[in-house]
């Protein structure tokens, strides 16, 4: 498979979102879907493994656990600048050793952010030059793009709302309303220039709902997406399950 967005034969899928969207409760629910709905045994049965990576920034790797750590559970003060700069540090790794591995293999990565994300924070959010963080993530990923984008919306203070019944806030759970409502806006922009690689997933229905509507999502991608890595794992020859 040749995609749009990388030349690698497996599946790229990220959850993007505001605070408490529920990114981390629908990643579990996309991981069981895709087990009981068959997708990987049919990954399984193709010699893939493993099927599919879970994974996040920051703190996909073992360097990005304690970047993570430093940029989210840290009393320090950090220059925006910075901060753009150790999730530049956090990603290069995660996809050099995490994300192009497994989709070099022909497997499913689904990831918790990725370069939307810093966009939408340290662009909108912290108002950081856009083009500056254009050019950073183009070199942190060497060009590797997600093939879907699922952004959980939902307002801002019902996410927030969410998050403080959690209990203790990290650093971006603490910043100003105002903060996250640009953030918002920075994820809509991209929604809007995204085309059909990305998704608006109304993150304010029942979680049931939300789920669904993840799953249609999906469903169609993963048809097409597997129907080309038949033919490039077999030469058209066979059929794989």
């Amino acid at each position: 498979m040749h995609s749009a967005t990388h030349p690698y034969a497996g599946l790229f899928i990220v959850l993007e979102g505001g605070e408490g969207a529920g990114k981390t409760t629908q990643m579990g629910a996309i991981a069981t879907w895709l087990e009981e709905s068959g997708w990987l045994a049919k990954l399984r049965a193709s010699d893939i493994d493993p099927p599919l990576l879970l994974t996040r920034e920051p703190g996909g790797t073992p360097l990005g656990q304690g970047l993570r750590q430093l940029l989210l559970h840290s009393d320090l003060e950090i220059d925006p600048l910075a901060e753009l700069l150790l999730y530049a540090a956090d990603r290069a790794q995660h996809v050099a050793t995490c994300i192009r591995p497994q989709l070099q293999r022909g497997g499913i990565v689904l990831c918790d952010r990725y370069t939307a994300s810093t966009v939408a924070y340290q662009g909108y959010g912290r108002g950081l030059d856009l083009q500056i963080i254009e050019h950073i993530n183009r070199i942190a990923t060497g060009g590797l793009g997600a093939d879907v984008v699922l952004w959980l919306d939902l307002p801002v203070g019902v996410g927030l709302a969410r998050t403080q019944q959690r209990g203790i806030a990290d650093r971006f759970e603490q910043t100003a309303v105002a903060f996250h409502e640009r953030v918002r806006q920075g994820f809509m922009a991209l929604a809007q220039q995204g085309s059909d690689r990305w998704q608006r997933i109304d993150a304010h229905q029942p979680l049931d709902q939300v789920s669904k509507a993840i799953q249609d999502c999906l469903a169609a991608h993963l048809h097409r997406w597997f129907e080309t890595l038949k033919k490039r794992l077999t030469g058209g020859d066979r059929d794989l399950p």
